[in-house]
């Protein structure tokens, strides 16, 4: 672990200054960093990216001393997790400035519930096998690296919430990124929050929470971390260098579901639209080969760097992509003026995600819209036609669901799609009664609606999943938020909703008739 050689120069040295030393070897037995610190710690100096292989330690040890015959401290043990190092050693001086015993501690693989283990009291001149413990350490942390992390090609990762305001509020948030996460088949390996008077400008959390936060990283197995608010650039540049881990936030992980349940082509346009805009500020953190050339003599560059021409290829795309959109922009204006003219009136559902809106328009229109259980399932818009009473007929659409904080760079992406809203002659604002969570949910698609300027045409609310509350919670639903009660998946509980729709349609001027059925 250390030379007896060493111990005596580290040990002489920290006696006459009355500080703390420090050596990081490498495993050639090499010092490549000396370090002087102050009478209780040593600071280890940004180091170098360790290696590429996952799970590998960084093969460097420190060892560094304690004046005081002190044990490891936490900062210590910190400093073993965080930088992955071989050992930590710190080297008891004794009141004459000569080495003491040893104490040591190495990072403990395979293990959910220990982060490292403590080797020691050790005597400087005892034997011990460093490079085979280093051996058998590294053999076994590549044996467990597949297994907590999940099958193969799925990522791992923990959920970060940084908050300001009520904590039960942060929870609830919270819960719900746990199922975002979950639809972008992501495995959740814990949650972290954290309240906190104001958020830390550079990093969000505290440094003590951050240095908790990479030890359970670390313990859990995880290669990823997604924080639930959006972070700038700087942000999170300095979390991903301090924590040595992928960093993502709440947008991204949004944006990474709808590109994968984007079909259609205009889908896919508008995902990839919203991803550009939010890549677009973000290029100048993620280049670090090129530094932007001075002009003048000696400093006249050969032209564009690369981020400059990463910039113009993300523009012209987007130029491209916003060409495409103009489009089908005209072509949809074609099919409703069509719809227009055989005086189809149209009922836009809109609501929450996972509220129960391609259920209800299966239930209504007889249809097999995919459904499923999860947070944005359905994406690209469908329309079906619906029979009423009286053989009259209207179109349905069911659209993207709603979520708090929808990020801005979606919904002006997918301003195309939504565009069917604006041409609604009632919007059906289905909500999920039986959610903890419903006062927010609704008061969050009504604030989407308010900021697309839709608050004036007439809506009705749905209360769905009313079948899931007890008599008592169902009348306490209705009596807060009115409406018309209805479980999707009843059809018999539908009529009252189709009377309120037929009774809101009574003023328009032209109805479509149709032939009653054989």
């Amino acid at each position: 672990m250390v030379s007896k050689e060493l111990a005596r120069h580290l040990a002489r040295l920290s006696f006459d200054t009355g500080r703390q030393v420090a050596a990081l070897i490498n495993r050639k037995g090499e010092v490549e960093y000396a370090i002087v610190g102050d009478h209780h710690s040593v600071f280890i100096p940004p180091l170098p990216k360790k290696r590429e292989a996952d799970k590998r330690l960084r093969g460097l040890r420190l060892v560094h001393t304690h004046l005081k015959g002190e044990p490891l401290s936490q900062e210590d043990l910190t400093d073993l997790a965080l930088l992955r190092l071989d050992l930590v050693c710190a080297i008891l001086v004794d009141r004459h400035g000569g080495p003491g015993e040893l104490l040591c501690a190495h990072l403990l693989p395979g293990s959910s519930h220990e982060t490292w283990t403590l080797l020691g009291p050790i005597r400087a001149e005892d034997g011990l096998d460093f490079s085979g413990l280093v051996r058998s350490l590294e053999e076994e942390f590549a044996r467990t690296s597949n297994g907590p992390a999940g099958p193969r090609g799925q990522d791992r990762a923990l959920l970060v919430s940084v908050a300001t305001g009520q904590r039960a509020s942060a929870q609830r948030s919270m819960d719900e990124l746990v199922r975002l996460a979950e639809s972008a088949n992501i495995e959740v390996a814990g949650t972290l929050i954290q309240k906190r008077r104001s958020i830390d400008p550079k990093f969000l959390l505290g440094r003590g929470k951050l240095r908790d936060l990479a030890i359970e990283a670390l313990r859990a197995g995880v290669d990823l971390l997604i924080f639930d608010r959006d972070l700038n650039p700087s942000q999170a540049r300095s979390l991903s260098e301090y924590l040595d881990l992928r960093v993502i936030d709440r947008t991204q992980l949004i944006l990474d579901i709808f590109a994968n349940r984007a079909k259609t082509r205009e889908g896919k346009i508008q995902v990839e639209m919203a991803q550009l805009k939010y890549l677009l500020p973000r290029l100048e953190a993620r280049d670090d080969s090129l530094s932007r050339l001075t002009g003048g003599i000696g400093g006249r560059g050969p032209g564009e760097t690369k981020l400059e021409i990463d910039r113009r290829r993300v523009r012209a795309r987007l130029g491209g992509l916003k060409k495409s959109l103009d489009d089908l922009r005209k072509r949809r204006a074609q099919q409703r003026s069509l719809r227009a003219r055989a005086g189809l009136p149209l009922v836009s559902i809109v609501g929450y995600t996972n509220a129960g809106k391609s259920t209800l328009l299966n239930a209504l229109t007889g249809s097999e819209v995919m459904v499923a259980d999860r947070l944005f399932a359905t994406l690209d818009p469908t329309r079906r036609r619906l029979r009423l009473p009286r053989e009259r007929e209207i179109l349905v659409s069911d659209t993207v669901g709603f979520i708090r904080d929808l990020p801005k760079d979606l919904v002006e992406a997918f301003r195309a799609t939504l565009e069917e809203l604006y041409h609604a002659d009632i919007l059906l604002h289905v909500a999920d009664a039986s959610s903890q969570d419903l006062k927010a949910q609704v008061k969050a698609v009504k604030k989407i609606l308010t900021d697309m300027g839709m608050n004036e045409t007439p809506t009705i609310l749905a209360l769905n999943k009313m079948d899931l509350l007890s008599p008592e919670e169902r009348e306490k639903a209705i009596n807060s938020f009115g409406g018309v009660p209805i479980s999707a998946l009843s059809p018999d509980t539908l009529g009252p909703l189709v009377d309120a729709v037929r009774e809101s349609l009574k003023p328009l001027k032209s109805f479509a008739r149709v032939a009653p059925p054989a």
